[in-house]
């Protein structure tokens, strides 16, 4: 009990937190402030919870943790066996002046400049090719936060105050990371659109992660690809459905910068071993990554910019990726690139779910053949047809597609899930119900009216390989039978209602003074009801 009402407070401090910064600037920005003094906060935190114990003086006041790690500090010998140790530990090391709980005495006191913070900041970076830019895209003299240092000083100084009550690392389990994917949700849903960039709505994650584990939950070692990773968010959900979370290595690839970071503090939040992370910053689209081994893994989970524009240029007919298809999407449709380059990074053993427009489903041209190619060599699993307004960047219906590889047969399964949501807000919302009804769905493989259809493949092929779900899957409701009786006599009561109220109506115009500037109105409404 005393778990959830902390991690309640939790969810709520850091709220909290970004009230302070929200009207100043849009969610989109002050988002990169509040994760990155989060992350800052953590750190510090954990670094000197560590030294405390390692020198056999564990406390959980962080006051009496920096006592003790100025102490040692103090002495050349002991410091730099110190240094070595929470370096070869943590990969980072941050200089006692320069921790949050020191730079929080100096807020209280008076003296807190932002220039200690920043140069925290870079002390981390440089600690190891880890940490590398991690804070870049944090701009703590930037004019939004205030028009003299003074003022940016109080502003950050505020935020650090909200932050400093909260106990970062005495949670169990993922609960820290799970409150900065709260976070990170929370911002999402205040950046409208621009939350694409770095968010996947958990329900939907919950749904593909568990469809692309199904049968791999017992394996040691999951390899798990998200080549437009986002904040990570997607990939991590793995860590909850499988039976050794420790072990899974995480790949993923990010175009924008600040994104590409933001989902490096998150792993890290979420417990995840610097050498299980291989993280990309780079377009997935322009150059093929990774290029060494592994390059093949057992889940990829993608959900790529919808319809986005690229170079389509003819030498990538010679990529790996695309030559097998014979054509390249369309320059104004990247959606099959961008599938096409998951699918090729695919274990012969493994699943794949990615999230795409339905235009993927029937659109021609370029598109018709490669999914024509696609469904030949019965690398098509499922289609499934998602609710509408599910995701921050865009309110249209969209369409979660499963591929594999080395199927025994070629034949597809429809789920037209459109309708399976929960009204929140402006937002609709998958519930545990509507996802337990699709995976359920899924695993059982069979016809269900107005829901699931299993189509061969030539049938397919008779519908000239357009996988649009309305095509397979009839949601037509018959209209019930009118009752002529019944309506007929709901009329007559209807219609004697109608003249009681024109009655009624028009005594009340006899009561009324007629005066020269109302007579012409009355009698004209009179005139209505002849």
């Amino acid at each position: 009990m005393a778990e959830k009402i902390n991690t309640k407070t939790l969810y709520q401090t850091l709220w909290n937190s970004a009230d302070i910064l929200r009207s100043r600037m849009d969610a989109n920005e002050y988002k990169d402030y509040l994760l990155g003094l989060v992350f800052y906060k953590y750190l510090s935190d954990k670094m000197l919870y560590y030294i405390s114990e390692l020198m056999e003086s564990p406390t959980q006041d962080l006051n009496e943790a920096q006592q003790i790690y100025e102490e040692i500090y103090s002495d050349d010998e002991d410091r730099e066996d110190l240094l070595y140790d929470v370096q070869d530990t943590f990969s980072y090391t941050i200089k006692p002046e320069l921790t949050f709980t020191k730079l929080m005495s100096q807020i209280n006191d008076g003296t807190f400049e932002l220039e200690s913070l920043a140069r925290g900041f870079k002390d981390i970076e440089q600690s190891s090719e880890a940490f590398e830019d991690l804070f870049e895209d944090i701009d703590l003299y930037a004019r939004r936060l205030g028009t003299t240092d003074h003022k940016k000083n109080e502003l950050i100084a505020s935020v650090m105050k909200e932050l400093s009550t909260l106990n970062l690392t005495g949670h169990a389990g993922d609960v820290l990371g799970d409150a900065y994917e709260y976070l990170i949700g929370q911002f999402a849903s205040e950046s409208g659109k621009k939350a694409g960039e770095f968010y996947t709505p958990q329900p939907v994650s919950e749904l593909m992660t568990r469809i692309a584990i199904e049968g791999k939950e017992d394996k040691e070692g999951l390899t798990v690809y998200d080549p437009t990773m986002g904040s990570g968010s997607l990939m991590l959900n793995a860590k909850k459905y499988s039976n050794h979370p420790g072990k899974i290595s995480y790949f993923g690839q990010e175009l924008n910068n600040t994104t590409y970071n933001l989902a490096r503090m998150n792993m890290i939040l979420h417990g995840v071993p610097i050498a299980q992370q291989h993280l990309h910053n780079a377009d997935t689209l322009d150059a093929d990554w990774p290029t060494e081994e592994p390059t093949n893994f057992d889940m990829v989970l993608m959900n790529p910019p919808y319809s986005a524009k690229w170079s389509a240029e003819k030498g990538f007919l010679m990529d790996n990726r695309y030559s097998r298809y014979g054509r390249l999407a369309p320059k104004s449709k990247a959606d099959f690139a961008f599938l096409l380059h998951g699918f090729y990074h695919l274990k012969d053993t493994g699943t794949m779910a990615i999230v795409l427009p339905h235009g993927v489903l029937f659109r021609g041209g370029a598109e018709e053949a490669i999914r024509k190619k696609l469904l030949e060599d019965g690398s098509i699993d499922a289609v499934i047809g998602l609710p509408s307004n599910l995701f921050f960047n865009t309110s249209i219906p969209t369409t979660i597609v499963i591929l594999k590889k080395d199927r025994p047969n070629r034949d597809v399964l429809f789920i037209d899930a459109s309708a399976e949501f929960e009204k929140k807000r402006n937002q609709n919302h998958l519930t545990e119900e509507n996802i337990e009804k699709i995976l359920e769905t899924y695993r059982n493989r069979e016809f269900v009216d107005k829901y699931a259809y299993v189509a061969e493949f030539e049938e397919i092929k008779e519908n000239d390989f357009n996988l649009n779900i309305p095509r397979y899957v009839d949601t037509f409701e018959e209209p019930e039978p009118i009752d002529i009786k019944a309506l007929s006599k709901e009329m007559q009561e209807i219609n004697k209602e109608i003249a009681e109220a024109e009655k009624e109506f028009l005594a009340m115009l006899d009561e009324l003074e007629v005066t020269d500037e109302s007579r012409e109105i009355i009698e004209a409404t009179r005139e209505m009801f002849k």
